[in-house]
């Protein structure tokens, strides 16, 4: 099978790390890639928001299969374009892929289906926003109807914070996707992922994950698009993973197909496990980052069977399986992430990181000659497998100290939560 990946990132990365092993494989692209997907695969210099050149080199280099990661190209509709051009696509149709698009569309189904999750207002002005905080008060979380990068969320703890992310949102921080506001109840309890592969019938759920979203120790500083992750998330206990699936999933899954947008993809649900069970946070419409790294390497069947079966309506009767491990990875970012940042510092010693149970994910990298440059906020993904999480956080801190980045940062306590737990 020759297959295309789409995309850039840390994400994309760790996909065609993980297709690259399988069997079924013959040639694999990854467009545009970065200075570590060439160790895997052949990178194609396409603009991938512009689908007529990808669906010509689709044609031109006789491709069978398209794997779409970034959220950008979900929304956009690149899956329903490649697919009207004859190709199997993995990635959502652009009607189903709003789940992530806009948060007023999830929360509407939400409604709709009866699926817990906070209670909420939407706003297409300033004014209006404002008028509903000061009625709700602090603390409150803002988000951006949109795509964000990871950024349009601010959880407020109090009302001038609020404010001041609402004015922003209005004032064009976020472009069009701050167009349009949502206010939502802050929910109390642990932040959880689950995913799961839906081929618009059937699901086959995948595993859970848990992320660090804000840049600093301690969960300290701005929002980021992810800091770190580690997986499997024992939080998620399996009376709320049932719990989930009966409430969250299958609801989602049946409301969009009676829709007639039935949903073919991935679903990353954001969870928030509350006193009274979980509940959703938002849903992402493609792999999350940095969680598919450790679910990658997690994982040991083959991914590429999976994704086809996801994008082809034949995923009833697929099973997966895992390592009896935990992984654990952390995000080398360039200093001044998740605000402005300088781009071409060079990065050493990454050849020197990776063992047998540790591997570097490149995200914003570039290769000049024997140079590895630093071309964006996240950078590279250590990522490790141990019998815990604490041998997982040992094994991929150790990694990260082999590089030597003068101009990078990350944070020093990934899978704190869980080693807090093991600790008590």
């Amino acid at each position: 099978m020759r297959v295309l990946v789409i995309g850039s990132g840390g994400r994309e990365h760790a996909l065609a790390w993980k297709i690259a092993q399988s069997p079924l494989l013959s040639k694999l692209y990854v467009a545009p890639g970065n200075g570590g997907t060439e160790a895997v695969a052949q990178n194609v210099a396409l603009d991938i928001n512009d689908h007529p050149a990808v669906i010509a080199f689709c044609q031109s280099e006789k491709i069978d299969f398209v794997v779409v990661g970034p959220d950008a190209q979900v929304v956009a509709g690149l899956g329903d374009d490649v697919r009207a051009a004859g190709f199997d696509c993995f990635c959502p149709s652009k009607a189903a892929g709003q789940l992530e698009g806009s948060k007023g569309f999830t929360k509407a189904l939400c409604d709709e289906m009866d699926i817990p999750t906070a209670a909420y207002g939407r706003f297409d002005s300033e004014a209006a926003a404002l008028a509903y905080l000061y009625t709700q008060g602090a603390p409150i979380v803002i988000k951006a109807d949109g795509l964000a990068a990871g950024k349009g969320v601010t959880v407020a703890m109090s009302v001038d914070e609020a404010e001041a992310a609402i004015i922003d949102c209005f004032a064009g921080a976020f472009g069009q996707s701050g167009a349009e506001v949502v206010i939502e109840e802050f929910m109390e309890g642990e932040e959880v992922s689950l995913f799961v592969l839906c081929d618009g019938t059937d699901i086959l759920p995948l595993t859970t994950a848990q992320d660090h979203k804000r840049a600093f120790d301690g969960d300290t500083g701005p929002n980021t698009g992810g800091m770190g992750a580690y997986s499997p998330a024992p939080v998620m206990t399996r009376e709320t993973y049932e719990e989930t699936l009966e409430r969250v999933i299958w609801p989602t899954v049946k409301g969009l197909a009676a829709r007639g947008t039935p949903y073919q993809g991935v679903l990353y649900a954001g969870l928030m496990l509350t006193e009274t069970g979980p509940r959703l946070v938002e849903y992402n419409a493609r792999f999350g980052d940095p969680e598919t790294q450790v679910m990658m390497m997690r994982m040991d069947s083959d991914l590429l069977p999976l994704l086809h079966a996801t994008a082809t309506g034949t995923l009833g009767g697929h099973e997966v399986s895992w390592k009896d491990q935990y992984a654990l990875t952390v995000i080398l970012a360039t200093q001044g992430y998740p605000a402005s940042y300088s781009k071409g510092s060079e990065i050493k010693g990454v050849e020197n990181a990776g063992s047998e149970h540790v591997h570097v994910f490149h995200a914003g990298t570039r290769r000049d000659g024997a140079r590895l440059l630093a071309e964006g906020g996240r950078v590279l993904n250590v990522t490790a497998l141990g019998t815990g999480v604490r041998e997982a956080q040992q094994r991929a801190y150790a990694g990260v100290d082999k590089i030597d980045w003068p101009e990078g940062f990350c944070r020093r306590d990934i899978g704190w939560r869980e080693l807090a737990r093991t600790r008590v």
